[in-house]
């Protein structure tokens, strides 16, 4: 028997998943590393009801016993940091030398990620519907209203189409933005291939945004290298980079009356393991509380919803910005202080 256990004892420890054996006295007669570590160090020898706890789990473990057929079940537990999630098999293995006799491998895979996966694109689609229905229901109401009371009355009229004139935009900016993060989620797998001057990039989208600066009465720098700045990118990405985080900047920070565009170089920079343009987005405004830093790139999260809102904001460009970043192997960086601004920091490799 000691034989026949050291040999159940190195196969479980051969499986590189959570495993463990129930013996038909509905004992746990062996577990491996991981299942100890999953389900606790002294497991061994007791019953497994009184380790594994969940219904539906011991009524699989019970069947596969009783009918010695294939089951499964679904185990829920807890890291320590994050609830997790299991796809348990329990498989009959019969004894050879005693018919009568036999176990049960049941063996845990993790599949906390698929479960996460699943959560967040159901949180995905309960994010769009509700930035659309937003608007849809304002043009609904508005089109109603415009066939009925506000039917002959000029000035309310002209009123009403500007406001949903401004709701469609809002509708057609976010299309565009969803369409975009799709696009880059998709190759962002491939690095690009382009060689782009980023400086004249620079200089080409701060001179684009110049009249929304001017309309926010906010001035716009730029500190630079005098010499062309070439690195491996796509340059329309790039620009998309750009153009996102200085218009939040000019949006959001412009209270302070500037905003300020640094580009430098790096011959080794730690951030990419070798040479590097890193590129500073400064604003001077209120700055943002430390809480919502880590979340600042999640789709559709907003420090302020209202004036997000207000400003046009769809909730997806630091989204959008990330995933090229990412593409491009780089890194984005923010810092904050409150009430003295915020730095957005891209790093690229050259």
């Amino acid at each position: 028997m000691a034989g026949q256990d050291d040999l159940i004892g190195n196969l479980l420890a051969a499986i590189p998943l959570p495993a463990l054996v129930v013996d038909t006295a509905e004992r746990i007669t062996a577990a491996n590393t991981d299942a100890r570590t999953l389900l606790g160090q002294l497991i061994e020898g007791r019953h497994f009801a009184t380790i594994l706890r969940q219904p539906v789990l011991l009524d699989a473990i019970e069947a596969c016993l009783r009918a010695r057929e294939a089951s499964a079940a679904r185990y829920l537990s807890n890291d320590g940091a994050q609830d997790t999630a299991f796809d348990v098999t329990c498989r009959f293995v019969p004894d050879p030398q005693a018919p009568a006799r036999g176990w049960v491998l049941v063996v845990f895979q993790d599949i906390t990620h698929v479960e996460q996966a699943g959560q967040m694109r159901r949180d995905f689609v309960a994010n769009v519907s509700h930035e659309l229905r937003t608007p849809l229901t304002a043009l609904l109401g508005f089109i109603e209203t415009l066939r009925g009371p506000a039917r002959n009355d000029e000035k309310a009229r002209d009123r009403f189409l500007g406001i949903m004139e401004g709701e469609a935009g809002r509708m057609n900016r976010l299309v565009g933005d969803l369409l975009s993060l799709s696009r880059v989620e998709s190759e962002e797998r491939v690095r690009p291939r382009g060689q782009v001057d980023i400086a004249a990039q620079l200089v080409s989208t701060l001179h684009t945004l110049r009249p929304l600066a001017q309309e926010a009465g906010v001035s716009l720098e730029i500190e630079k290298p005098d010499h062309p700045v070439v690195i491996p990118a796509d340059a329309d990405q790039v620009m998309q980079v750009m153009t996102n985080l200085i218009e939040n900047a000019i949006k959001y920070g412009g209270s302070g009356g500037r905003v300020r565009a640094e580009l430098t170089e790096e011959a080794h920079d730690p951030a990419v393991r070798g040479p590097s343009v890193r590129l500073r987005i400064i604003d001077f405004g209120p700055g943002i509380d430390p809480v919502h830093l880590p979340r600042l790139t999640e789709r559709f999260y907003r420090v302020d919803s209202h004036r997000s809102r207000e400003l046009g904001g769809t909730g997806l460009g630091l989204a959008i910005v990330k995933h090229i970043v990412n593409r491009h192997r780089g890194r984005l960086r923010v810092t904050s202080d409150l009430g003295r601004g915020s730095v957005f920091t891209v790093i690229l490799p050259k």
